[in-house]
């Protein structure tokens, strides 16, 4: 035998996925696990595979085309990748390798034997993409023709249209995959099915789950009966559907499979006994703790005895974060409520953790808070429940879930109540706008300061200053006085809602109230990009200009210049990057490119303004919502002291009206400083990631992205390369977490839990959110996943998946706003609520439920949305 070609699966283990691919690799490490039965057999090599592709005329050519296809360019994709299966299907299986596998099948079972031909690709099976059902697999092969002639096809279907397009999507070099082909004893099944150790619906990792048929697997794959589901936690079977079965997938005698039809009495018949599931799902659990994760399994069962065909990771589970103990803990997710649920890369999350004010847990490169104490003990979990309810109803829901079980947080007393603070209870915040004016001048002679002394720092040094700067960077975001004044204005909207609800009727009055609210630096980031387009819109040439400049022109301001007027326009511009250059679009994350770095990000939304806006409409704006505020505060204060006690009930509303408009603005502020410091924090690690990079000890200088900020700090102590594996496995980490959807809450048994909206308030077929932003507004639905993509007209809803302060220079140009992800007091209803756009947000699947270009009726005081055509 020609080793290079045709290996026995007892010498396959995992170590050699280049060599034999994920399928085999698996089959070969099952057949080492005690007590697990793998059907015996051999694999044909990618060493076969890339000598038939360089025997196949025009695979080149193909390959090139292919690459250069967009993934959503279906048809062409459909016509290439057919192409490409025809000619390796055509291409003759040389002499010496066809009797290699001629010579394995008299080893394996005789030639006169039966065979599954499966499938086994490089990329296949792997810890972040499974390729499920990707590549063909073919059942009761008999004789080595047809062995040889599947093995062909199996080849060829590296290149089925579903495989082009998976790679695709997760960024996949089709050259880099190489298929090699599992050739294994058939096995003439009683039942078969899949067994997912992990519940593959809730995450949960104690529950497993257990599909089962009669015959052959195929049955179940291809959706031509509904198995029987058996539901297994602690050795026990907790809960069994038994379907109707009618038909099964059979082998036939001299090849092939068949469709028949069940015996009408066996119709209904477990396929499984609930001891045979059990003992399955031990099996289960022995492959799982061998690889390490939870695993999607198939099996068969015959004459009484399990043998497993396969083993993949399950890689849609979002992951649990690591608590370095067995005990119970509730996670909540700290994306939804900074509005920005992206997965972060490793140099972001560390550096989120380093400056939070509580200790954050990272998984699937998102961060979570555990909040197990704060449940467990009666009086703080109503506090916490009340706020986090406030914030985003669904959490709350989620959270009471998991309390509802009764037995997974423990019940714990309520400390001992500490002391008086040294020097008693801080007295309440004065209503003093005064009081705003020295926060902000605070944080920027904070900013000023760091601004001056990061410059002189380099190497070790400047992780040494930044570890001090983060001291200074919590001192400021935890300063008791800003949270007062952050919780004055959020307390007074709560207040004002309440009171006017009940004594005039009134719903989230509070809406209307804080129009135009002063020291807001959110809205007036918005605004003051109307001022730019009002310098941008006399200039045709330079209109023209800009429609040509592409989201990522890190350079067009220069060319900019040399139009007429274009110095202008670049003056303005500049000034407004000199104010908000540090935002942009999933801020919290410092590896995401700045409006500094990236300003051709801010074309299209300046453009848009050109368009939909006449000048002066910033000013105007403003002015017109102060006007609305006022009117309103007249029209509430008059309508309570004509009723009875309405002097007491006025003089209260009116404080409050006060108050609000003096703090609420102030609530957007210390993201601003914060986003702000990031943007200091970025520019002097890059200037190292460049000496980094001069010095060879980093291949590219945005490498540092996938390093925490201590592994950063220890490669700039010992001057160590980076090893570029590292590199590549973190980037495939962060490739396979944007296809996950972060849980609101997540268990550390793996639960992920996102809550319901538990309402009847609503008309049918209505989607439920979180009333934000007052009003009712019809119009076109434009649904936009990335702000480089907004195209949006004068009328429009913007329907995306979350807002966080970077998107709201779009938000002076649209009729109203629908998100995912949200809550009363996030950025995006803040905003919203200040340019008295109708919103409602923590819409679950708004951005897939509504099609852009549907009609929408968007009902922000009552939190709903009407889909209309």
């Amino acid at each position: 035998m020609n080793e290079q070609y045709v290996w026995d699966l007892h010498q396959v283990d995992e170590t050699q996925v280049a060599i034999v691919g994920g399928k085999a690799a698996h089959l070969g490490a099952l057949s080492r696990i005690e007590g697990v039965h793998v059907p015996g057999g051999f694999c044909v090599t990618t060493k076969a595979f890339r000598r038939i592709i360089e025997q196949t005329p025009s695979a080149d050519d193909l390959l090139d085309r292919l690459a250069r296809v967009t993934p959503d360019d279906r048809e062409a994709i459909r016509v290439l990748s057919a192409q490409i299966r025809r000619a390796v299907e055509a291409t003759p299986v040389p002499d010496d390798l066809a009797a290699d596998i001629t010579r394995a099948l008299a080893r394996s079972g005789g030639e006169g034997a039966a065979y599954a031909v499966r499938s086994s690709a490089t990329a296949e099976d792997g810890p972040t993409a499974s390729f499920a059902g990707q590549q063909d697999t073919y059942l009761n092969v008999v004789g080595p023709t047809a062995v040889l002639r599947h093995v062909s096809r199996c080849w060829a279907s590296l290149f089925t249209e579903r495989a082009v397009t998976y790679r695709h999507r997760h960024g996949i070099d089709h050259r880099t995959v190489h298929m090699a082909v599992v050739v294994q004893q058939m096995v003439f099944p009683d039942a078969s099915g899949i067994l997912f150790t992990a519940d593959p619906v809730t995450g949960h990792r104690k529950v497993a789950t257990v599909d089962a048929g009669f015959g052959l697997g195929e049955a179940l794959v291809s959706g031509l009966v509904n198995p029987d589901v058996f539901t297994v936690r602690d050795g026990e079977v907790v809960s069994r559907v038994i379907s109707a079965k009618r038909r099964a997938v059979t082998a036939l005698p001299a090849g092939g499979t068949q469709e028949v039809v069940i015996e009408a009495q066996r119709q209904e018949e477990p396929a499984l006994t609930d001891a045979q599931a059990v003992r399955l799902v031990e099996l289960g659990r022995r492959i799982e703790a061998h690889f390490e994760r939870p695993q999607d399994i198939e099996w068969c069962l015959a004459d009484g005895d399990f043998r497993i065909v396969q083993s993949r990771p399950i890689t849609t589970l979002f992951p649990v974060p690591e608590s370095g103990d067995r005990d119970n803990h509730v996670y909540v997710s700290v994306g939804h409520g900074q509005m920005m649920t992206d997965p972060m890369k490793p140099l972001g999350s560390s550096m989120w953790q380093l400056t939070a004010l509580v200790p954050m847990h990272e998984a699937g490169g998102r961060l979570f808070v555990d909040v197990t104490r704060r449940l467990a003990s009666p009086t703080s979990r109503v506090t916490l429940l009340d706020a986090l309810g406030k914030g985003d109803p669904l959490i709350r829901d989620a959270l009471e879930t998991v309390l509802d079980r009764g037995d997974f947080v423990p019940s714990l007393p309520d400390p001992e109540p500490a002391g008086p603070p040294p020097g008693g209870a801080p007295a309440p915040i004065e209503t003093d706008r005064a009081v705003v004016g020295g926060l902000i001048e605070r944080s920027r002679t904070s900013l000023a300061a760091l601004e001056r002394e990061i410059r002189t720092k380099s190497g070790p040094a400047l992780f040494d200053y930044l570890l001090e700067a983060f001291e200074e960077h919590r001192r400021i975001v935890g300063d008791p006085l800003s949270m007062q004044a952050i919780m004055a204005g959020m307390e007074a909207t709560w207040w004002l809602n309440d009171r006017l609800g009940e004594w005039l009727g009134e719903k989230n009055a509070a809406d209307t109230l804080t129009l135009s609210a002063p020291d807001n630096i959110t809205s007036e980031m918005g605004l003051a990009l109307l001022d730019v387009a009002d310098v941008v819109r006399p200039l045709p040439e330079v209109v023209a200009f800009l429609r040509g400049v592409a989201a990522d022109d890190d350079h067009f301001l220069e060319e900019l210049a040399k139009l007429t007027g274009g110095p202008e326009v670049r003056d303005v511009i500049e000034a407004y990057l000199d104010r908000y250059g540090m935002r942009c679009v999933g801020e919290i994350d410092i590896t995401r490119p700045r409006w500094r770095e990236r300003p051709g990000a801010l074309v299209p939304a300046i453009l848009d303004n050109v368009r939909n806006f006449e000048q002066g409409a910033a000013e105007r704006r403003f002015e017109l919502g102060r006007q609305r505020a006022r009117q309103k505060e007249q029209d509430v204060l008059s309508r309570l002291r004509a009723q009875a006690d309405g002097d007491r009930k006025a003089d209260e509303t009116k404080r409050m009206i006060d108050r609000v408009r003096t703090f609420i603005g102030y609530r957007e502020y210390p993201k601003y400083d914060i986003v702000s410091r990031y943007s200091l924090y970025k520019q002097a690690l890059m200037g190292e990631a460049d000496r980094l990079v001069q010095a060879g000890v980093l291949t590219e200088r945005e490498d540092v992205f996938h390093l925490t900020f201590q592994e950063l700090h220890d490669v700039v102590r010992s001057n160590r390369t980076v090893d570029p594996q590292l590199v590549r496995q973190r980037e495939e980490a962060f490739r396979a977490h944007q296809e996950l959807t972060p849980p609101r809450v997540l268990t550390s048994d793996g639960e992920a839990l996102t809550g319901v909206y538990r309402r009847d308030d609503v008309p049918p077929g209505a989607l439920v959110g979180v009333p934000v932003s007052a009003g009712t507004v019809e119009g076109r639905a434009r649904v936009v996943l990335d702000i480089a993509d907004a195209d949006l007209e004068a009328g429009d809803i913007l329907v995306t998946a979350f807002t966080d302060p970077s998107w709201s220079p779009l938000f002076v140009g649209i009729a109203g706003l629908v998100t995912e992800v949200g809550g009363l007091m996030t950025h995006g209803a803040v905003i919203a609520r200040e340019y008295g756009l109708p919103t409602v947000v923590g819409v679950e699947g708004a951005t897939r439920l509504i099609r852009d270009g549907q009609r929408i009726r968007v009902h922000g005081t009552d939190g709903f949305v009407e889909i209309l055509t």
